[in-house]
């Protein structure tokens, strides 16, 4: 019994420590919850065949998705509420006197589980999910090649899809002022020698290396960016010889101007080997040659949107972005993408700063190298809560 007696005491004791440690903790952190409940319906009209079930280009925008070649036109309807998301942010005063900040944000985009037989039952996802300590970011978020405060208010996912960089990985960040210098995690996306299904390599040996710096005036702002990443790919199995590297960049030029209550915002971005940072990965970094080596793809893209606010409730906005890719065909093929745009115009109701009622109208089209191409005209409705 005496025995029985001390370790209950030791343990109680433990457990109060413990408990004392959370508290003390809490009792030093901040702790909001924050996100939004989107509604979304939409009528999809494609000139050259339709999506199959499931295929996420029914849920958001990808250039990449747009049927081309196809037998006869046809339309789709689809609602979901996919784009749903909620954070939770810390903030706690550390002992040294010093504060750290924690993000973690989750919604229901892109996930590979539910249907829509029964319960739309779809997987939430991790967006962000990082630690900021003084000039330092660690964890994962938007890369800091691409600029966020240029994207455009649109119904759809993205919007200005086609010339945005548009990425979120893990990395280290360091940020002073308007500088930015962050080492991120690499993958390499390859198209086959003569075409054939895509190719993702996780073979690099090295991080991408970003640089941005940032000029914020009453105006608005205005960014340079630059990407140097490697391009890796190695394979040895199945008589496979293939072990080669190659070395990408790409330059980001954005700016957000603002007119009043109406704002201006621009991208240009443009490179070698981009690939997977641009336009969701609508063409691959690099293709094989005939010697197995990797040859990086050059690729631009541009978006300008304007935002007019028509009164304290409504506004809208005007967008249009595009893409374009310089492959050398007789390494790609002819069935790979050589370019894509969209233009899309908005109206957006919000009786509350917590409410918003929308309609959005997109026209895209995508071409081949072959010279197949195919449109689509989509017609979107979403209702907002944000908190």
């Amino acid at each position: 019994m005496k025995r029985i007696t001390t370790l209950s005491l030791a343990v109680l004791t433990g457990l109060c420590t413990l408990s004392g440690a959370q508290a003390n903790v809490l009792d030093k952190t901040n702790v909001k919850f924050s996100g939004y409940v989107k509604a979304d319906a939409m009528f999809s009209s494609y000139s050259d065949g339709t999506l199959g079930s499931g295929n996420i280009g029914r849920d958001f925008y990808l250039p990449s998705l747009i049927p081309v070649g196809g037998a006869e036109e046809d339309t789709q309807f689809d609602a979901h509420v996919r784009q749903t998301r909620f954070r939770f942010t810390t903030n706690t005063d550390l002992s040294n006197g010093d504060k750290v900040t924690g993000v973690l944000e989750l919604d229901f985009m892109a996930t590979p589980d539910g249907n829509e037989r029964v319960s739309n039952s779809y997987e939430p996802r991790i967006r962000h999910a990082f630690v900021k300590y003084k000039n330092w970011l660690v964890g994962q978020t938007w890369t800091t090649f691409q600029d966020v405060r240029t994207l455009p208010e649109s119904l759809d996912f993205i919007g200005v899809t086609d010339g945005t960089i548009f990425a979120r990985q893990a990395m280290v960040r360091y940020t002073n002022g308007g500088l930015e210098l962050a080492l991120e995690n690499p993958e390499t996306t390859i198209s086959p020698y003569t075409g054939g299904g895509r190719i993702v390599s996780d073979d690099n040996t090295v991080p991408d290396f970003v640089a941005r710096y940032t000029h914020s005036a009453d105006w608005g702002h205005i960014a340079v960016a630059g990407l140097l990443r490697q391009l890796n790919y190695v394979n040895k199995q199945g008589g496979a010889d293939i072990d080669s590297s190659e070395t990408g960049y790409g330059i980001s030029i954005t700016s957000k101007i603002k007119f009043g209550k109406d704002d201006l915002r621009l991208m240009a971005n443009f490179g070698s080997g981009l690939g997977r940072y641009l336009a969701l990965n609508a063409v691959n970094g690099a293709v094989l040659n005939a010697d197995n080596e990797l040859e990086a793809i050059d690729s631009s893209g541009f978006s300008v949107a304007y935002r007019h606010v028509w009164n304290d409730q409504w506004r809208s906005n005007f967008m249009y972005s595009a893409l374009n890719v310089d492959n050398d065909v007789a390494l790609t093929g002819t069935g790979t993408t050589k370019d894509t745009h969209s233009a899309r115009v908005n109206v957006l109701y919000s009786p509350s700063s917590e409410l918003t009622f929308g309609a959005e109208y997109t026209y895209a089209k995508r071409e081949l190298e072959s010279g197949l191409d195919g449109d689509m005209s989509r017609l979107q409705f979403s209702a907002k809560y944000a908190f």
